[in-house]
Parts: structure tokens; sequence; C-alpha cells
């Protein structure tokens, strides 16, 4: 059991959605020497001053002037049954990398946000341990039980994607085998530990403690 802050990763990728201010997600950046780049979205890195490690997509948004000065790191993957995304951990897992980073997956386009929130699941069955952190919180794929430390007070919240026999004594209000995802938002924590038991896949958004977004 280790914080949610503990998470180290061995590779970031940055997705098309609105870029990172919070200190959490920024210093991964400075961290990690993996940085990947969902096609287009390397644009808008380069652009902030940073270098990707790999630019990963189908390359149907990636500017020509881009593609042509780094072309010597770009992957291009033309399935279009996948998201880029998926081709950028897909990619990183062929090379052996289980603990992945994702940032500035969500904000912009409210339906790219939603599809890769919900891919985790799909990610950690592969065994591949991939997080969205955004500027607020982190959304961790869960199987089965499973315990994080945080302060008591933290705001969570359950999204379930097939787990049964959710319960835990630790959160401000009881939880169940939700059938929709909205029904395991806005809960507490009680106690500096938590835990979910359940059996089967699930999501955890955890919030950032306050004093570590400033």
């Amino acid at each position: 059991m280790n914080s949610i802050l503990d998470f180290k990763p061995e590779a970031v990728i940055i997705d098309a959605g609105t870029f990172p201010t919070s200190p959490i997600p920024l210093a991964m950046l400075s961290a990690c020497g993996k940085i990947v780049c969902c096609d287009g979205a390397a644009d808008g890195f380069i652009s902030r001053g940073y270098t990707p490690w790999r630019i990963v997509g189908d390359c149907d948004s990636l500017s020509s002037m881009t593609l042509e000065r780094y072309s010597d790191i770009v992957r291009r993957f033309p399935d279009q049954e996948t998201n880029d995304q998926t081709k950028a951990v897909r990619y990183l897992s062929s090379k052996g990398v289980r603990r992945i980073a994702i940032l500035a997956a969500t904000g912009k386009r409210e339906d790219h946000t939603l599809g890769n929130i919900t891919l985790l699941p799909n990610y950690l069955r592969d065994g591949i341990d991939a997080r969205i952190f955004t500027d607020y919180g982190v959304f961790i794929p869960c199987s089965s039980t499973r315990t994080f430390h945080c302060p008591a007070g933290t705001k969570v919240s359950i999204f379930n994607f097939g787990a049964t026999g959710m319960r835990s004594d630790d959160l401000r209000y009881p939880i169940r085998d939700f059938d929709s995802l909205w029904q395991g938002t806005l809960n507490e924590t009680l106690r500096e530990d938590f835990t979910i038991e359940c059996e089967g896949p699930y999501i955890v958004f955890i919030n950032y403690p306050d004093n570590c977004l400033s």
C-alpha cells in the first residue's frame, strides 16, 4: 500500500486535452525520461519547450512541420479501431513498460475525456498500471480488493465497471454494486487508509491533498 503521490511512472503519455498546470503532473514530466506524445499533442508539447521521446499515433492531426522535423521519433500506427492513447500505451507495453502516467487526457472535448478514462480498466487487464493524472486528482484503475493511503477527509469517487460485492467501512457513504457511473461519486475518506473490498474492475478517482496544489 502506497500513497497516491508515491506513483513513479516508467513513462508519461501526453494526450491532446488540457495541458496540466498542477505541480503534481508537471513534476512527472521533469522526472521521467520517456515522454510519449499522442499524435498532434506533440505540436503543443513542443511549443511549450519540451522534447518528446516518441510521437505515437495515426498522424492525422500532427502538423507536417513536426512530422518532418521529428520523423526519427514518430511511430505511426494507422489502425482506426483504437485511439491514439491506446496506441501509445500498447507501444510502451511492447517496450516492456508497465507503469504509465497519462497527462492531458481530460478537458477540451468531453467525448475524448470520457473515452480516455474508461479505457483504463482495459489497460489494467493487460497487465499495465496506467493512471490518468489531472490538475485535481488521479484516476486509478483497480481490480478486486485494494487499499489506498491518503489524508482523512480526501474526496474520492468510485466508478464500477463490473465489480461485485463492493463494500468499504472507511468511506463516509456506503458503497455497493453500482450500476450507473454517477452513483459512486462524491464520497469522502474517514481515515488515512481506506479499503474497497470487491471482485472485478472499477476506477477510483482520488483528489490531491490541498497542500499539494500550491
